[in-house]
């Protein structure tokens, strides 16, 4: 149209109108759909594939967990698994077993109300205990240079009781020193002396025939070793005799030393007497 048109129009209506161009319609996204497909499918196996590894991976630990497991359980059966004891628990069992007796036992039975002996022409004969002192240091219940002695190879505590023979004539203390093992009892009596003369002090017991028991009424002295003990024993006359009022022949000949011997040997043996030992280490049923 020409500009005189356009004026004419302008005129006409009292307005120019301007053309307004219509607009574009909106385009659509270009999508490669081919390629978002793959790219989709792509992504679907490679977390598929992870799910795999995980899998794969997690039954591999559970497996490995497992094996430990049962083999751990299977070590603890076999060694919680009642067995034979072998030669050297079973002697570790007895050693153990006899070196706690002093304080696993009740003082009765470690001294018993009475025991057997062989008076005059063998007749059996019972001596009584007439009472059981309390455990002290070693070296106060000894001789000095016995006390120095057990001191030096770690005696732990002295045990003590006295006996009176059947005819009540004879006193007898028993002393029960507790070393810490047989080692060190073997090394301690290669140092005791043996003259007869130094060795447990007496216990006397008020009210009693031994009331008047004391050092200088000791006529003998002697030790025997049982396990890690050394059992002293001292003897002498209840009448309160001294040592030097007696002759050496009286003292030969009188029964007075047998006795305490055998008193001294017979609770000696029973405080190391070996225990009947279990066969399987949980009881007698393997």
């Amino acid at each position: 149209m020409a500009w005189s048109g356009r004026a004419a129009q302008y005129r006409s209506h009292g307005t120019f109108r301007r053309a307004v161009p219509r607009a574009a319609p909106p385009r659509r996204p270009f999508a490669w759909t081919g390629s978002a497909a793959l790219h989709e499918e792509q992504e679907r196996e490679r977390g598929v594939r992870r799910r795999r590894i995980l899998l794969a991976l997690s039954g591999l630990m559970l497996a490995v967990g497992s094996i430990t497991l049962l083999t751990g359980g299977f070590g603890l059966i076999e060694q919680t698994r009642a067995r034979p004891l072998t030669p050297q628990e079973r002697e570790r069992y007895i050693r153990e077993d006899v070196a706690l007796r002093w304080r696993s036992w009740p003082a009765a039975m470690v001294f018993p109300d009475g025991v057997e002996y062989a008076g005059l022409e063998e007749v059996q004969q019972y001596a009584r205990r007439i009472g059981i002192a309390d455990a002290v240091p070693c070296g106060t219940a000894v001789d000095a240079r016995v006390g120095a002695v057990l001191d030096r190879h770690g005696c732990t505590a002295m045990l003590r009781a006295t006996y009176v023979d059947q005819s009540s004539s004879f006193v007898i203390t028993v002393g029960i020193a507790v070393l810490q093992d047989e080692q060190a009892r073997a090394r301690l009596v290669r140092e005791l002396p043996v003259d007869g003369r130094s060795g447990v002090l007496p216990v006397a017991f008020p009210g009693t025939v031994a009331s008047g028991f004391g050092p200088a009424q000791r006529q003998r002295t002697g030790w025997v070793s049982a396990g890690p003990y050394v059992v002293f024993s001292t003897a002498g006359y209840a009448d309160g005799r001294r040592r030097e009022a007696v002759p050496p022949e009286e003292l030969l000949h009188s029964e007075l030393w047998p006795t305490a011997q055998t008193v001294a040997g017979r609770i000696a043996r029973q405080l190391s007497e070996p225990p009947e030992v279990p066969r399987c280490t949980q009881g007698n049923v393997c």
